[in-house]
Formats: structure tokens, C-alpha cells, sequence
């Protein structure tokens, strides 16, 4: 636009030397991905994040308390989030006036690391000792931790680093075993043999937290249960009948531990006769029961109540055994017959219902899901339980107890880790009591004094709570924290002891867990222990270690309160929406047993990263790309700004096309920001600051505009809505200052003499601008604001943008009378840009700059424009400006704002040759006759 040189007759002036072009080092081209890792080499170099945390000593403590990743793989996009999301709080925080330290962690104990090395082993793995798996497993889980610290690191993550919490160091293994004591000493752990999600494949119970729900093809199966009773007491057409009680299954090969068939007391139930045979049913589902079994009754018998079929005797369908009707409140009309098969050893409800009628809890498989002998049933001996549906389906029809058989596809529980489908099977194992200390009410209580971020986290976690049974925390193998539970040579029965416990963790403080695998029985076990129930002396080992969650659930013992610079409770957890039946919930249990008060203030919930269709976006889908991929394409200031761009309350897309949108946004962004450090390349701030009362109105009312984005931006980062962030300095760069103050203010800035009040007075904006955007805009785009900043010249510079603090709005520099004058002159400058657009497609004029604008309107309006007349050619970027009292004629264009036409003409005058406005002064000045009198004034100076 002002790319100038003109010539006259004796001499060549270059008239581009005597513009106030912009001048800066910072690039165009960020090249984000060569540049960053020499910015992250200067934060370690000049310890940075220490230099933070020193500056904030004293201040109110604000601690997010990092959710431990496994180490066991290269991050995903799931970590990327989770880690970004944290860092721009942390960040924050300490930009705020908190004192916020991050200290990461891993979780390093449990299934998926041993299973892995479980692999490498492969034939040597019999040969193994415990102690040459939990070395290997270590290595390997240390191998992740290392290469995880590195991805983090790269994405501009600030922390202690080196100084992270890992569960398998003997300090926090020591904690876990403490832990555990207070709660056995608390009385909540007791051993019992319940059903439990059990992993056939990993050969080890699972939590619920460690169980996915995936589709699964099973055989859905009607069964009759021939009633052994005289009926007759309640129709005698029943007395000689030959009359079954039907049950619905999906899960035949739980049918040999059956041990009743439950009803609900306040169903009506059927006697319907099928030809022959007379079968009992819900009344409420007889017409879906009909369908299924392709029937049609030939008559009702009787409708019975469930109260009257309580204690009836059936025969087993194809044991030699009788089994009884009892009452359930968890039998459902939503399918099947409202008859429901009970086998105390296969379920969690079916175990309640034992425990009420007391019933046997039979479980008649182990732990590698076959069949043993108390199976009774000698063809599925021996079988795995999935192989022995068919055989009994086989033995149902030999017996003539199958009514119907078809497969069904439906959601089962599957291992999270192996993905095979799990079962529920009785064993021994060691559990959590939820009803212990009112630890269920207690725990609900304190969920409603949490703040849950999003709301709905609440309610999640409220039900989950609520309706859970108690936690199984011992798992059947190696890689993990000991239970530390002994069983007594000379009773059999186990010794679980806090004495004993405490004793042992402090082994674990000096020697690490693995002392337990080391050392025996006497050498763990404090002197002269004895069994409480027969006073022998002589104890072995139990073999089972903790749950994994029970591992990470304890962090806040061993990190929270070991570390003199955190606190408990902290401020914030913040992880992935799964964590509310995982971390969000065990750390909850936990603090609950064992402090009586929540682990946390705050819980934040984001969503799962899914693909740009709001598919799962995932390693073993086609839709997945290797973040390293991108990260070397686009840098980590691209991926921080995806993840502060999408509202994280929801799931949050991915995809190459919208890191395209985001690079172009970010784009933008860096752009706006060269500009405004272009523009100040001659300004020192100690000598040429103008005072904003002192600055002119367009200055003063950008002033006002930066107040209000500033106000948003430390609203939205106070209320963790980044997006809105995001949006706020997509909207005040392109909007405000590209799109309308930086697009006027060229002329000025580029025109004035270079020490003129008029270009100072703008300077000094574009410098508080540059100041406040640039610390704005840290959190999220790290490198960029620290590249920023070391291109602005700011007086009394720190060693890194990180140690500013976080711009605040000043009410005193905001103008509302100001901005109301400018929204009418926004508006009207709307029109006149669509009026010069008309102009040019109609090719009346070329570059704005040729057009002459008049405007008429009604008096009001008009005298508003005469007021400010002497800035409207900068504010519509014309030559001239010029306001019409008189009607206008024909050639004039109406406007969407009421009695206010423009007419666009050839300005009149000659083109300056410096500043391209056209004027009649060209000609003037004798030494300079292609100028302007405002150029030559200027070069003049």
C-alpha cells in the first residue's frame, strides 16, 4: 500500500525510507516443531518453573494433583489432553498469584505390565522366579515412565520433572501398605468368598473399574424348572398337571450351580396351559414370552400371586437335586419370564439372594474358567465354561427341559486389558466393606460438598457410589503391592493384622515391596506374632497383592501429604470421565476410610478424544495418527491450542482437518501478533508511553476493548472454560484489532512523523496490547508467548513470560461513552464498506483509497458525523469524507440503517505518492510535488 518511490526532474527521492514500515525478527513462519525444543532447553537451562515456584512463595496454594498415567506404551491424544488441560491450569495459577506446583506421576504396579512381560518370557516364564518378574516388570514400567516424562516435556508441560511420584518407589509402596493397615485397623477389609469379576484369561479378579462393555454373541435359552410341590392348594387343575416354573438365561453354563429360582412378591403370575404342560410366568411378560417360544397357550389356568409362591420345591433341570422359590427384589419385568435362575457363586445379586435364604455359594470352576468336579455333571468336567454352554444346551434337550434356544448379541463385561469376556465366579478374596463405618453414607455425603466440573460428574459418581457393591482389592498376581496377609500353619485360618502390617511397611520403606518375595514368613512378622484363633506361631505367606486402584487410590498419602510443598486436600483432580468409577473413586474411597474428608475440592472432568465423526479415536482403528507424526509437522503450540479450543465437557474431535482449522486459527493468531511487534520496533516504553487519557479516541477506545477481552479471558480461565479462551482471542484479534483498529490505524502509524504525539499515542496501545495478549494467551500457546516475549521491548523484562502475572482488567481505562460512539461508527462504517465493495465490482474504483464517500442522513445522525469528521477517511480508509445536508439524489444508495444514504466517487486531486490518498495538495511543495501537504510535512520534520 505505501510502497512508494517517487522521481522528480533533479533528483529521486525514495520515499518508502521515510515510512514507518514495520520492522521485527519475529518470523512470519513459526516452524513451531524446529523452534520448540531450543525454547524448552532454555527453561531447563534457566530452571524456569523452579524460578516460578520461587516467585510465588507465600501465596495461597492452589495444587492439582496429577492423576498417575500407566507406563506401559507411548502417550496417546488421551494423555495429550489431560496433560495440556492440567498444564494451562497450573500455569494459570501461578500467573494468577497462586503458588501452583505440578508434580507428575505413574502408576507402575498391576495386569497390563506384567502380562506384557509375561510375553517376553514366554518360554522362560515357568522357569522364572517372583523376584525375576517383578525385576523385569519394573524395568519395563520404568523404561515407559522415562519415555512418557520426554512426550510430556515436549509439549510444554513445566513440573518436577525430576522429581515425579512413581507407585513402585519403596516410600510410596510403604505408604500403600500403611494405608491399608489404617483400614484394617478401621475394620473395613474382611475375607469372604464372593462372586467377582474374574479374567479366565489373565487368570486374576478384576475391579470394576478394570471391566469395558462390548458386544458378545451368547445362547439365549428358556428352561424349565418342573415343579416338584402339590399345587393344588392354589387350583386344584393343578394337582395332577404337569406344571414347570420358567426361567430365562443367556449364561447356561451357570445352570449347574444353580440354587433357586427367585420371584417378585408383588408380580401377578400365570398358569398357562401349553398342551400338555402347565408353565408359571410373570403376567406381564406372557405376550413377550409368547413370541419367543413361538407358542399359543391353549388356557389360563390361574393367576397367582408371587407371595403364594414362595418356598415351592422344583427339580433341578438336569441334576439329581431340588431347589426352592424365594423372593428378589432385583427380578424385572424388562425381559425374560420374571422368573430368574439363582446361582449364589455367579453373581453379585444371586450372592445377595443366598445370603438372604442362605443358600450355598457353589462355584464349580477355577481360576482358568474350567470345570471341576463339583460341577456334578461329568460332560462339561473339565470344559471351559464357553465351550460347556453348548453341552448343556445338549443336556437340556435330553432332559426335555429346553423350551427355546436361540443365539442373542448383547453387551457383556469384558477383561479391559486381554478384551476376552469375563465371568462372575465365587472365590476367596479380600474385600473393602462399604457398610463398615457407614463408609457408603459417609462417601455419598461428601460427594454433594465436592464441586463436580462439569455438574453431571456428581450425579455419576453419586449413583456409582450408591450402588456398588463392596471393593475386592486382592488380585492373584505378581507384579504389585503384597496384601501382607499370612495363613496359620496350624488352623488354616488367615492372619490379617495392622500390627502386623504397619511392621511390614516399614520393611517396604527400607527394602522396597520386594523384601516380601525375599525374605520368609518369620523374618516379615514382628516378634512373637501369634494366630488370634489358636495361638499358633507358624505362618506362610498369602499370595494375593493389592488392586491396582487401591495403589493409585492412595496418592494423596503418599504424595499429597509426603511432600511439604503440597497439601491435602488438594484443589483439583482433573482426568478423563472413565476415572469416575476409577481414580475419581478410589482415591474418594480411600481418603474417606481413612481421613473421614474427600481427597480433593474440586473433580474436572474432560471427554474422550473421538475422530472428526465423533468416532472413538483410537491406536487399533484406521482413524488414528501417531502424535509424533503431527507433533514434527505442526509443533506442540498447535496441539495445546486443539485442546483449549474444544469445549472439553464433551468428547473432543480430532482429525487432520481440524488441525488444519486450528493451524490456520493459530495462523492468525501469530500474524497479529508480528504486526503489533512490527509496529514497535522504535519504541522504548521508558520514553515514549503516552498515558491513555493523553491517547486519542480510536487509542482509547482499543484501551477499552482490551479491558473487556481481559475481563473474559480471566473469567473464563477462573471457570476452566478455555474454549471460550480460545474464542475470545480468535474473536478480539481477527474482529477488533485486524478486521477494524490495526486496518485504520496503518495510516498513522506508517504516515506520521516517526516521534509524532499521533504515533506514540498509538504505539503505546499496540504495546499495552502486545503486553496483555501475549501473557493471555501463555497458558495455552507456551511457546509462541515465550518466542513473543523475547522479541518484545518491555521495560524491566523478566527471564520468561511465566513470570508475569496474568493481566487485569482496569475499570478506569474502560469508556462506555466512548464505545457508544464507536458501535454507531462501526455500524456505519459496515455500510460504507459494503457501499465501496459495490464500487469496485462496478469498477468505479480499485483500492479504497481512490474513493470519495458521501454520506447524508437524518439531523441527528448528521450532527453525530460533523463531530467527528476530521477521522472518518481513517476510519473508512478513503480519501474523502465529505457530509451532504442537502436531499441527495437518484445516484445515492440506501442503507440498512434508517435515512442514511452514500454515494462512492473518484476522490478528487492526484494520488500521493507516499501515503496513496488523494488529494488536492499535490503540487504545493516545490521540492516534493507528488506529495501530499501532509507527507511533505512529515518528511519535512
Amino acid at each position: 500500500m505505501f510502497n512508494a518511490v517517487a522521481m522528480s526532474e533533479t533528483n529521486t527521492v525514495d520515499y518508502k525510507a521515510t515510512l514507518n514500515l514495520p520492522q521485527t525478527d519475529f518470523p512470519m513462519k513459526a516452524g513451531l516443531a524446529q523452534k520448540e525444543p531450543g525454547i524448552l532447553e532454555k527453561w531447563e537451562q534457566q530452571k524456569i518453573y523452579e524460578k516460578v515456584i520461587q516467585k510465588n512463595q507465600g501465596r495461597p496454594p492452589f495444587v492439582l494433583h496429577d492423576g498417575p498415567p500407566y507406563a506401559n506404551g507411548p502417550i496417546h491424544f488421551g494423555h495429550i489432553l489431560n496433560k495440556i488441560l492440567k498444564d494451562i491450569i497450573v500455569k494459570t495459577k501461578n500467573m494468577e498469584g497462586f503458588l501452583s506446583e505440578y508434580v507428575p506421576g505413574w502408576d507402575c504396579h498391576g495386569l497390563p505390565i506384567e502380562h506384557q512381560v509375561d510375553k517376553e518370557f514366554k518360554a522362560k516364564k515357568k522357569q522364572a522366579s517372583v523376584l525375576e518378574m517383578r525385576r523385569a516388570c519394573r524395568e519395563y514400567a520404568m523404561g515407559f515412565v522415562n519415555s512418557q516424562r520426554t512426550e510430556f516435556k515436549r509439549l510444554g508441560i513445566l513440573g518436577e520433572w525430576d522429581n515425579p511420584y512413581v507407585t513402585m518407589d519403596r516410600s510410596y509402596e510403604a505408604t500403600i501398605a500403611r494405608l491399608l493397615a489404617t483400614v484394617v485397623e478401621k475394620g473395613y477389609v474382611y475375607k469372604g468368598a464372593k462372586p467377582i469379576h474374574w479374567c479366565t484369561h489373565c487368570h486374576t479378579a478384576l475391579a470394576e473399574a478394570e471391566v469395558e462393555y462390548d458386544q458378545h454373541e451368547s445362547p439365549s435359552i428358556f428352561v424349565k424348572f418342573k415343579v416338584v410341590d402339590d399345587l393344588s392348594s392354589i387350583n386344584p387343575r393343578l394337582q395332577d398337571a404337569n406344571v414347570s416354573v420358567v426361567i430365562w438365561t443367556t449364561t447356561p453354563w451357570t445352570l449347574p450351580a444353580n440354587q433357586a429360582v427367585a420371584v417378585h412378591r408383588g408380580y401377578t403370575y400365570v398358569a398357562v396351559k401349553f398342551q400338555e404342560e402347565v408353565y408359571i410366568i410373570a403376567e406381564g411378560l406372557l405376550d413377550n414370552f409368547r413370541k419367543s417360544v413361538g407358542q399359543k397357550e391353549d388356557k389360563l389356568i390361574e393367576r397367582i400371586p408371587g407371595t403364594k409362591l414362595h418356598g415351592i420345591n422344583l427339580a433341578h433341570p438336569f441334576l439329581p437335586r431340588q431347589v426352592k422359590v424365594v423372593f428378589s427384589n432385583h427380578v424385572t419385568l424388562e425381559t425374560g419370564t420374571g422368573c430368574v435362575h439363582i446361582a449364589p457363586g455367579h453373581g453379585q445379586e444371586d450372592y445377595e439372594v443366598g445370603v438372604q435364604n442362605k443358600l450355598a455359594v457353589l462355584n464349580p470352576v477355577d481360576d482358568y474358567g474350567i470345570f471341576t468336579d463339583e460341577a456334578q455333571l461329568p460332560t462339561v468336567i473339565g470344559k471351559s465354561v464357553f465351550a460347556a454352554n453348548a453341552i448343556i444346551i445338549e443336556e437340556l434337550k435330553k432332559q426335555g427341559s429346553l423350551l427355546q434356544h436361540e443365539p442373542i448379541t448383547h453387551s457383556y463385561p469384558h477383561c479391559w486389558r486381554c478384551k476376552n469376556p469375563v465371568i462372575f465366579r465365587s472365590t476367596p478374596q479380600y474385600f473393602i466393606s462399604m457398610a463398615t463405618n457407614e463408609l457408603r453414607e459417609k462417601t455419598l455425603d461428601a460427594i454433594r460438598h465436592v464441586k463436580w466440573i462439569p455438574h453431571w460428574g456428581r450425579e455419576r459418581i453419586y449413583g456409582m457410589i450408591e450402588t456398588r457393591s463392596d471393593w475386592c482389592i486382592s488380585r492373584q498376581r505378581s507384579w504389585g503391592n503384597p496384601l501382607m496377609t499370612f495363613k496359620c500353619v496350624d488352623c488354616g485360618q488367615s492372619l490379617i493384622d495392622a500390627k502386623v502390617m504397619y511392621h511390614i511397611a516399614d520393611l517396604f520403606e527400607q527394602h522396597g515391596a520386594d523384601c516380601w518375595f525375599e525374605k520368609p514368613s518369620g523374618e516379615l512378622l514382628p516378634p512373637k506374632t501369634q494366630c488370634p484363633h489358636c495361638k499358633g506361631t507358624k505362618f506362610e505367606k498369602e499370595g494375593d497383592i493389592l488392586d491396582v486402584w487401591f495403589d493409585s487410590g492412595v496418592s494423596f498419602a503418599a504424595v499429597l501429604e509426603r511432600r511439604k510443598n503440597l497439601k491435602f486436600p488438594a484443589e483439583m483432580y482433573l482426568e478423563g470421565s472413565d476415572q469416575h468409577r476409577g481414580w475419581f473413586h478410589s482415591s474418594l474411597l480411600m481418603a474417606m476410610a481413612s481421613r473421614g474428608t474427600p481427597p480433593y475440592l474440586s473433580v474436572l472432568t474432560h471427554g474422550f478424544v473421538v475422530d472428526g465423526v465423533g468416532k472413538k479415536y483410537s491406536k487399533s482403528a484406521q482413524n488414528y495418527t501417531v502424535p509424533d507424526k503431527i507433533l514434527n509437522k505442526v509443533g506442540a503450540d498447535v496441539l495445546r491450542l486443539w485442546a483449549a479450543s474444544e469445549d472439553y465437557r464433551n468428547d473432543i474431535r480430532f482429525s487432520p482437518e481440524i488441525i488444519d482449522r486450528t493451524v490456520e486459527s493459530y495462523r492468525k493468531f501469530r500474524n497479529t501478533l508480528r504486526y503489533l511487534l512490527g509496529n514497535l520496533f522504535d519504541f522504548d516504553a521508558n520514553q515514549h508511553y503516552v498515558k491513555v487519557p493523553e491517547r486519542s479516541e480510536l487509542d482509547r477506545y482499543a484501551v477499552h476493548k482490551l479491558q473487556d477481552f481481559i475481563s473474559h479471558c480471566r473469567n473464563a480461565y477462573t471457570n476452566f472454560e478455555f474454549h471460550s479462551v480460545y474464542h475470545a482471542i480468535n474473536n478480539f484479534c481477527t474482529n477488533t484489532l485486524s478486521s477494524f483498529y490495526l486496518d485504520i490505524l496503518k495510516d498513522r502509524l506508517y504516515i506520521s512523523p516517526k516521534n509524532s504525539a499521533a504515533r506514540r499515542s498509538a504505539q503505546s496501545t499496540l504495546y499495552d496490547l502486545t503486553h496483555a495478549i501475549s501473557r493471555l494467551v501463555a497458558p495455552i500457546l507456551s511457546f509462541t508467548a515465550e518466542e513473543i516475549y523475547t522479541h518484545f521491548n518491555k521495560a524491566n523484562k523478566l527471564d520468561s513470560i511465566f513470570l508475569e502475572n496474568l493481566p487485569s482488567a482496569d475499570d478506569s481505562l474502560k469508556d462506555l461513552a466512548l464505545e457508544e460512539v464507536f458501535a454507531k461508527l462501526i455500524n456505519i462504517r459496515a455500510e460504507v464498506m459494503k457501499a465501496l465493495e459495490i464500487a469496485r465490482q462496478e469498477k468505479t474504483i480499485g483500492h479504497s483509497l481512490e474513493a470519495q464517500v458521501r454520506l447524508t442522513a437524518d439531523d441527528e445522525r448528521l450532527k453525530f458525523l460533523r463531530k467527528y469528521e476530521s477521522i472518518l477517511g481513517q476510519i473508512f480508509i478513503v480519501s474523502q469524507v465529505i457530509l451532504v445536508y442537502e436531499l441527495p439524489d437518484p445516484s445515492y444508495t440506501s442503507t440498512e440503517i434508517a435515512e442514511l444514504k452514500i454515494k462512492v466517487t473518484i476522490a478528487e486531486g492526484e494520488k500521493c505518492l507516499r501515503c496513496w490518498v488523494r488529494s488536492t495538495t499535490l503540487g504545493k511543495s516545490t521540492q516534493h510535488p507528488q506529495l501530499c501537504s501532509r507527507c511533505v510535512k512529515a518528511i519535512e520534520i
